[in-house]
């Protein structure tokens, strides 16, 4: 089996992004290569051809391999519905919930499906590219970790390890992730990455050659920082980042607590004609020329969240004045009369009103509704919603990705905004692909990673 670990320093130091320029070079080698994440932490989601739900990441992973994306390519994902519980997807399917105390112990079912499933994954391609998740050097879930070093000494892979050096310090951080772990898993790291460098490259050199020769392990390369460079997100870390060219149009995103597959707006922030942001207070909303109410993994916290901060007032009365509104999933659901959750699905039991502006109801049921719908789009959902999804220039829907479809998002801006859509997103998905896939290949040893990933650490 021929794999490789890509770990990170910390959170969002750059593993999606060498994982996924790593698949995208790998298969124009004509290597059959796939994705994998043993466990991602994300509300951002998506369905496969197959109707399972997988993390939003992995999907584009596979997209960049070139390979149908599959549960085994992210076999847990955990769905944050608060501070303290988060609802499990095994191999794409709803497996219950997991609280935080449980993340120490308690998880032996999860890491042996997720370790069937790389095992899955490695027979039937050539290279299986594994994302890890936070850093390596959690000392305090070791024990219990089947994501990072776990994975690592499962599968015998050779771990690279990613750090953002624009967040400083990154050769301390290379450092310090390798004397804190144990001999075993030491001897799986094979290397390092600097991700998100500008500047003079002759500068760094003298950190470069230092690190390897301290640590005995080579610096694989060093990536540029590149401003026009993101991908679909897993978590909400960029959040503020995540906006468009300065235009005309106002586009504002109510940032909800527990937002989920704001992917969705991702369309709209390609579009030249339009200024795309999130927003959490009144001010921000108040002069927006369309409001979007995003997915939530928590319906009715996040729409008491919305009243405590007056933010019900504004949408209501932006769309009293005749200014559009858009729901999508959950903030479909708060557009509507009323949302009943009588089997506690998202918490104990209760029955709230909604903003009313949709003559709809929504109920929760244990079963989760699973559906991609052609040629853009997909539900993910427990809400059973009944009655009209439109009213004068209030627009909700249930289905997550619609706008991706340059047709649908054309027909939908031209008759909400009076603006023509410009940008074509599949294609343009496609190029950030190819352009990662070139910025690996001219700053990373691509042909030394695959021998790695074949002949492991010697």
């Amino acid at each position: 089996m021929s794999g490789l670990l890509v770990a990170g320093t910390t959170s969002d130091a750059g593993k999606s992004v060498v994982t996924t320029g790593l698949c995208r070079a790998l298969a124009r080698r004509g290597v059959r290569v796939a994705p994998y994440k043993a466990q991602n932490m994300s509300n951002n989601s998506m369905v496969t051809g197959a109707g399972d739900e997988i993390g939003r990441a992995q999907w584009v992973q596979a997209l960049a391999a070139r390979a149908e994306p599959e549960a085994a390519m992210n076999p847990v994902l955990l769905k944050p519905g608060s501070d303290h519980r988060s609802h499990v997807v095994v191999m794409g399917r709803p497996g219950g919930s997991v609280s935080a105390t449980d993340f120490a112990t308690g998880r032996r079912h999860l890491a042996e499906a997720a370790w069937a499933a790389y095992d899955d994954l490695a027979s039937r391609y050539d290279v299986v590219v594994a994302e890890g998740a936070g850093s390596p050097a959690e000392i305090n879930l070791r024990s219990s970790d089947y994501v990072n070093m776990g994975l690592a000494r499962h599968a015998d892979l050779p771990t690279v390890v990613v750090g953002d050096i624009d967040r400083g310090g990154v050769f301390a951080a290379f450092y310090g992730t390798l004397m804190l772990l144990d001999e075993a898993d030491r001897r799986l790291v094979a290397g390092w990455v600097v991700n998100k460098f500008r500047g003079d490259r002759g500068l760094l050199q003298p950190g470069v050659d230092e690190i390897a020769a301290r640590t005995g392990r080579p610096v694989w390369g060093v990536l540029p920082w590149r401003p026009d460079l993101w991908l679909d997100s897993e978590d909400a870390l960029d959040l503020e980042g995540r906006r468009a060219r300065a235009g005309r149009v106002r586009v504002a995103v109510v940032r909800l607590p527990r937002i989920s597959n704001f992917t969705d707006v991702d369309a709209l922030g390609l579009e030249p004609a339009l200024d795309v942001y999130f927003a959490s207070t009144p001010r921000a909303l108040a002069d927006a020329d369309l409001v979007v109410l995003p997915g939530t993994r928590a319906t009715i916290s996040d729409l008491a969240w919305l009243r405590e901060r007056g933010l019900d007032e504004v949408v209501v009365a932006h769309a009293r004045a005749g200014r559009p509104v858009l729901g999508i999933c959950g903030g479909c659901q708060m557009l509507g009369r009323e949302v009943a959750d009588p089997h506690g699905v998202e918490g104990p039991p209760t029955t709230v009103e909604g903003l009313g502006l949709l003559d709809l109801r929504t109920e929760f049921t244990a079963d989760k509704v699973l559906r991609r719908h052609e040629p853009a789009g997909y539900e993910i959902h427990h809400g059973r919603v009944t009655g009209e999804r439109e009213a004068g220039e209030v627009t909700g829907t249930m289905v997550h990705g619609a706008l991706e479809d340059d047709a649908h998002r054309d027909a939908y801006l031209r008759r909400a905004l009076g603006v023509a859509s410009e940008a074509g997103f599949p294609a343009a998905r496609e190029a950030r692909l190819e352009l990662l896939g070139d910025l690996v290949e001219e700053h990373l040893d691509v042909d030394g990673l695959l021998a790695l990933a074949r002949e492991g650490v010697r």
